[in-house]
């Protein structure tokens, strides 16, 4: 990667970050958030999402001293908003079939944030028949065994079995590209940052579908970028972060910073956006986060690469 895509990506990824931490108070659980979440589910699922970030910026140090200062703030205000760790054990103990407090917790852990009880509980039920046979589709089944790995559970029975979830996925089929769609688009994603533990294991990914997905990413970008899906194109950005090679276009990162608010906020989409703070961070918090791991991805990736002289 040259330096001036770099350096941008680098500049996105600061501003959003700092975004995130500024308005981190609208993104607050309730003050008694119960295990069903009964009146906390998009908060619950956005908090989720603000703790990966802030452990993908942590996980790699490329960012600088400010950054990881955020990283590490945001990082514990999750955990706080979490019980530090003792809402995400409730809810296991009460919904053992659902995987998000495993998913969830696997954030936190990349962190060096770990809770005594629900490591207890989750090196119990990660060898359960009943875990690995609930209903998911299949990219979110890659999104459990990479959380099992990520918190160092996947050995004995509970190891997960990665080529045949990859061939389960649209992506392992590597189908006729030009039938994808929006919500498959997303589907690709996530199967590519699961294989790679989020650009960590670029070799996770299997050699044809990197191949497949050289051809094509470029492609999918400008479909999205040129609707304006600011989101999924930030998201597919991050997939070429964590291809073997990773794929660079200036362009992409030009068209990202265009769109990215002087505050580091990060539209969704080009529709008006409002000026009321709270419903701004719930509309526009994803893309914002989107863009941390984007930006952090590609620096990192650039630090990984000797540049020339």
């Amino acid at each position: 990667m040259s330096h001036p895509p770099a350096e941008l990506a680098h500049a996105i990824s600061s501003r959003a970050l700092g975004w995130l931490h500024a308005n981190r108070e609208h993104g607050a659980l309730s003050d008694l958030p119960d295990a069903d979440l009964s009146a906390d589910r998009g908060a619950y699922k956005a908090l989720g999402e603000t703790a990966l970030a802030a452990s993908l910026v942590l996980r790699s140090g490329a960012a600088g001293t400010t950054d990881l200062a955020l990283a590490g703030e945001l990082l514990a205000y999750c955990w706080q908003q979490a019980g530090e760790g003792s809402l995400l054990y409730e809810r296991l103990l009460r919904h053992p079939l659902k995987t998000d407090p495993l998913e969830t917790y696997a954030h936190f852990v990349r962190g060096g944030h770990h809770h005594r009880e629900l490591d207890e509980l989750l090196a119990h039920t990660v060898t359960l028949r009943s875990t690995h046979a609930s209903e998911h589709v299949p990219n979110r089944r890659l999104a459990v065994a990479n959380a099992v790995r990520v918190t160092g559970l996947d050995h004995g029975a509970g190891t997960p079995r990665w080529e045949a979830l990859t061939r389960a996925t649209w992506l392992g089929a590597t189908p006729d590209p030009w039938h994808i769609d929006w919500l498959t688009a997303y589907a690709v994603t996530h199967t590519v940052y699961h294989l790679t533990d989020w650009g960590r294991l670029p070799t996770g990914l299997p050699t044809e579908l990197a191949a497949y997905l050289r051809c094509w990413l470029p492609v999918w970008t400008d479909i999205w970028a040129e609707a304006a899906h600011w989101d999924l194109m930030a998201e597919l950005m991050i997939v070429e972060m964590c291809l073997p090679e990773a794929h660079v276009d200036p362009e992409d990162w030009r068209r990202l910073a265009g769109v990215q608010h002087e505050d580091g906020m990060v539209p969704r989409d080009d529709q008006p956006v409002t000026d009321d703070p709270a419903q701004r961070f719930e509309d526009h918090q994803h893309p914002t986060i989107v863009a941390v791991i984007a930006g952090n991805l590609a620096l990192t990736r650039a630090l990984e690469t000797p540049q020339p002289h």
